[in-house]
């Protein structure tokens, strides 16, 4: 089971040059294929006078849709390199869309590969990866005499209450990093004599600040 994942939240920009010839990369956080299409399509309108827009974008937090393309350049030298940019951060809803105004020198295949490798690195450089973790969704029900302990609990493990219902008995929202669960869960049941009602979600990706090492 993958237990982390990284994305990019804000949009990054770099720009090298080899030989005369431009390499802008582009990043941006996709959440789809057709977001990461859309994205493409509106650096190709911005740079329609280059002479190529390449690309690769990864979608879905375990890397399920990966796509990449040379647009015109020799197979292999364009879209791959930066997909491997992608794969190798561990990065996943990410598009990188990297265009190269053509200086009049041909780079060869292993320049080419350089090029929008460094291209891609420099348009990541340019924004913020984030980590993000498998968290398990819980549900604490209690009586309000078992909320202190509870609240002392979460708070301690740096685990935030996502949502919460005060009605007879209490009912507390959380994610707790799957690492984390067995050691929270057992400090839960032996504060409140296993009074306290725990509902656990299946498994989803979130950004994950809980948890003392």
């Amino acid at each position: 089971m993958v237990k982390e994942s990284a994305t990019v939240l804000e949009p990054g920009t770099g720009e090298i040059v080899e030989k005369k010839s431009r390499f802008i990369g582009y990043v941006r956080h996709v959440e789809s294929e057709e977001e990461a299409d859309a994205f493409i399509t509106e650096i190709k309108k911005k740079h329609y006078d280059a002479r190529h827009n390449c690309y690769a974008y990864v979608v879905g937090a375990e890397q399920s849709v990966v796509r990449f393309s040379d647009d015109g350049e020799p197979g292999g030298t364009a879209g791959k390199p930066i997909l491997e940019v992608l794969l190798g951060e561990g990065l996943s809803d990410v598009c990188i869309v990297v265009t190269r105004y053509f200086g009049g020198t041909l780079l060869g295949t292993g320049g080419l590969v350089r090029a929008y490798t460094d291209a891609a690195k420099a348009g990541i450089a340019g924004t913020e990866i984030v980590r993000r973790q498998k968290v398990i969704p819980l549900r604490i029900t209690v009586d309000y005499t078992d909320l202190g302990k509870i609240q002392h609990i979460l708070a301690a493990a740096e685990i935030p209450v996502t949502d919460s219902d005060y009605g007879e008995k209490v009912t507390l929202s959380a994610e707790v990093c799957v690492d984390d669960m067995e050691r929270v869960e057992k400090e839960l049941t032996e504060a409140t004599a296993a009074r306290a009602l725990l509902e656990k979600g299946e498994p989803v990706f979130a950004f994950c600040t809980g948890g003392r090492k």
